[in-house]
Formats: C-alpha cells, sequence, structure tokens
C-alpha cells in the first residue's frame, strides 16, 4: 500500500459554495473585514495545519542546497544579440543574463570548496538540484508537434548549444564529494502551460516562439505564465496543480534520466517554484525519494526546523538565502543569520541558486565565490565544531542519529524542538 500525504497549505483548495456574506451587524471596527478575510482563506485551502515538531541538533550543521543545474537559459553572447535583434531589451533584469553553467564555472566552484574543511576534514558539498531535459529546438518546429520535444540531458545539451565537458565536470565533482546530485524535474516549466499557449497562437505563442528561434526555451519573469513543473499558473485554484497521473509521468520520467546520468536514484528533491502538493510526494516516494527541500524561510519566526512526516520522509526548510546575481549579499548580515540558526539548534541550509556561478554572458561567478570563500571562511573561524552535511547525510542524522563522515561514524543528537 503506498504511502499517503494530507493536503495542506502546499495544495489550495477552492471551494466558492463555502464563501458566505457575512451579516451587516458584524461588520464593526474592522471585525467584518477580518471575519471576511478568514472564511476567504478557510475557502482557499489557506488555513495554516499544525506542523510536525521541528527537529534540533547538538551540533552547527550547515548544508547548500542549490537550483536550476542543467537548466538552460539564453543560449550565450550571440544567442543574447539575436534575442535583442528580434526586439527584447535584454539586461533589465539579472534572469536576462542566465545561460547555463560551463565546466570552468563548476572547476571554479569545486576549487573554493577544497580550500575548506569542517570539524572532522570534511569538505563543503553542494546539493545541486537538476533539470533533467530542455526543450529540443532541432524539433520544436515540426508540423504536427504533439507536445513540447525534450533532449534529455544524458543527451547533451540542445540545437547549437555548446559546453564542453559539462557532464564529465559534475561527474568529477560528485566523485570528489563536492556536489551531491538531487530531483529539481524533468522541466522548469508546467509543459501543459506552455503547450496551451503555443496552441492559443496569441502574443504569448509568438515570443516563445521568438526565444526558441534564438534556442532559449523562456525566461520566466518574462513568461511567468509557463508556471512550473506541476503548477499552472493560468487555471483556477483548484487546478493549478497537475493530476496525479501526470506528475507521477514527469517524476518517473525525470528519475529514470537522473538514474542514466548518476547511475543511482534521486534521494532529494525539490520542486520547481517550490510548487509541490500531496501527489507530488506520493510521486517522489515511488521513486526513492526520502528528502523534500522547501523554500527559504527569511524571519526566525517562521523557522520550523527540518522534520520527518508520518511516511518517513524528511522535510528541509533554507534559512540563509546567499544569491548575489539577485539581490545584495552582506558577509556580516549572512554570518548572523547562520548564527539564528545555530542558537536555536537549527540547521543553516544555504539557499543558492546555480545563476550566481555563470559566467558566459555576465560574470556573476567572480563575486559569488569571493563571497562563498569568506563566508565559509568565517563561519569556520566562529564555529570550529561546525559539520558540513548534505541532504542524505541529514537524512541519517535524523533517523539514525549519525552519519558516514570521512573517518567513520559522526554522532549528532537530534531532538524535537518539543524536546529541547
Amino acid at each position: 500500500m503506498l504511502p499517503t500525504w494530507k493536503a495542506s497549505e502546499e495544495r489550495i483548495h477552492c471551494q466558492w459554495e463555502k464563501i458566505v456574506a457575512l451579516p451587516p451587524a458584524s461588520v464593526h471596527k474592522g471585525q467584518g473585514r477580518t471575519e471576511v478575510i478568514r472564511r476567504l482563506r478557510n475557502a482557499l485551502g489557506l488555513t495554516k495545519q499544525a506542523m510536525p515538531a521541528g527537529l534540533r541538533f547538538d551540533r552547527p550543521l550547515v548544508l547548500f542546497q542549490s537550483d536550476d543545474w542543467g537548466r538552460a537559459g539564453v543560449r550565450d553572447r550571440e544567442g543574447w544579440e539575436e534575442l535583442r535583434a528580434a526586439g527584447l531589451n535584454l539586461g533589465e533584469k539579472p534572469y536576462d543574463f542566465y545561460s547555463i553553467e560551463t565546466a570552468e564555472d563548476l572547476h571554479a566552484l569545486g576549487e573554493v570548496l577544497r580550500k575548506h574543511r569542517d570539524s572532522t576534514g570534511r569538505r563543503p558539498s553542494m546539493v545541486m538540484n537538476f533539470i533533467m531535459a530542455n526543450v529540443d529546438f532541432d524539433r520544436c518546429f515540426e508540423r504536427g508537434r504533439k507536445g513540447i520535444p525534450l533532449r534529455p540531458l544524458t543527451e547533451g545539451l540542445p540545437g547549437t548549444w555548446h559546453r564542453p565537458h559539462l557532464l564529465e565536470a559534475y561527474q568529477q565533482g560528485i566523485r570528489e564529494r563536492l556536489f551531491y546530485p538531487a530531483l529539481h524535474g524533468l522541466t522548469h516549466f508546467c509543459e501543459r502551460a506552455m503547450e496551451r499557449e503555443l496552441d492559443a497562437g496569441g502574443e504569448r505563442s509568438q515570443l516563445i516562439k521568438k526565444l526558441w528561434r534564438a534556442q532559449t526555451p523562456y525566461i520566466y519573469w518574462r513568461t511567468p505564465w509557463v508556471g512550473y513543473e506541476y503548477w499552472d499558473p493560468d487555471m483556477r485554484p483548484a487546478l493549478r496543480f497537475l493530476p496525479m497521473d501526470d506528475q507521477r509521468a514527469a517524476i518517473r520520467n525525470a528519475a529514470g534520466i537522473f538514474r542514466e546520468l548518476f547511475a543511482a536514484g534521486p534521494f532529494s528533491a525539490c520542486a520547481p517554484g517550490y510548487r509541490a502538493n500531496a501527489d507530488s510526494k506520493t510521486a517522489w516516494f515511488e521513486t526513492g525519494v526520502r528528502v523534500v527541500q522547501n523554500g527559504v524561510q527569511n524571519s526566525p519566526g517562521e523557522r520550523t526546523g527540518p522534520h520527518l512526516d508520518q511516511n518517513g520522509m524528511l522535510s528541509t526548510f533554507r534559512t540563509v538565502a546567499i544569491e548575489p546575481a539577485t539581490e545584495r549579499c552582506d558577509l556580516e548580515t549572512l554570518v548572523a543569520r547562520v548564527e539564528q540558526c545555530f542558537v536555536t539548534g537549527l540547521p543553516a541550509v544555504i539557499s543558492i541558486h546555480s545563476i550566481n556561478f555563470h559566467s558566459t554572458i555576465k560574470d556573476f561567478r567572480t563575486p559569488t565565490l569571493k563571497l562563498i570563500d569568506e563566508f565559509l571562511s568565517a563561519i569556520e573561524r566562529k564555529w570550529p565544531d561546525l559539520l558540513y552535511v548534505h541532504d542524505a547525510e541529514l537524512f541519517s542524522i535524523a533517523t539514525e542519529g549519525a552519519y558516514a563522515g570521512e573517518n567513520g561514524r559522526v554522532r549528532v543528537s537530534a531532538t524535537t524542538g518539543a524536546d529541547r
């Protein structure tokens, strides 16, 4: 029997028949407005449900979780100029410069990670969430096209994209335990949403085709209606998440490509746009995933800590965002946020997207690596007993109280917040 998950905030149910008018007498000094909001939240399924008690740890733990690896954007400087010639005013926002990582980008990241050690001699290990397929530009304009043609990452990059030795660079970092591969998705966008807009033949369709001619699948801030893999934004709330069968097919396909590329199935997963529901978790579980990554919890009051659900899946929540490509990052502030985690027994789960390491169109890599180097040095000085772990090792700590370190088992006590 397959495990099941209760619907929560992750899945929005729209039950309009439950929204009822308030009697005039209740509208007094803002009470009516508050009650309307409460009823709307209930009807839309937005009421917060009790979270399981979060885990706390007796050692300072640091994890890096990084999204969008393997996902194609603007091909290169030539592709950038093609889009500008086609009328797109590129350069307005950072993701206009998003391309894809190169082997050199990965080697440079590896050099910085190799410089650092935790209290056991372990180097930092970056969890890399991979998109397993890209739009196949050689087939996307074929007559009679059904669906969005995709090229799996195992077959290389699509069309005229050229990134020599990229797959080998991933593998090298994994062998050195500098990178830990995890599943992001088959695609980052919602295929149903994109196909619907293409079939409609309007301005949105024209924009997608203009991007495809320049070998760019989409630029999200310019095309937000493509949504995220399991989530279609233009549907009414109750129907935005794809049906279970569609999610299961996409996740199984992605997991198969992942297994072929990395010689093992995914153990950790992060939904594109962090849009996942109970069906997503069920399909992940079927493929062997046991760690679910969630987005950033910004304020200390929001931080619940990792927790195990009734089926033994560990949910993690990011607590520190290091995104110098898209926002200002101050070293002192970052270290202070890490400290806020450690004083309450939470792990510092660092969120950093792959764009920060790109250098093809704009050099985000150099300032990012400088900041990462300084950040790691600062936390190693301040917390000499810290431990660098990845998602599977955190799962081992949560379930067994230890993980396999460089020189044997490393014991870490994990208790629920209520037990502290």
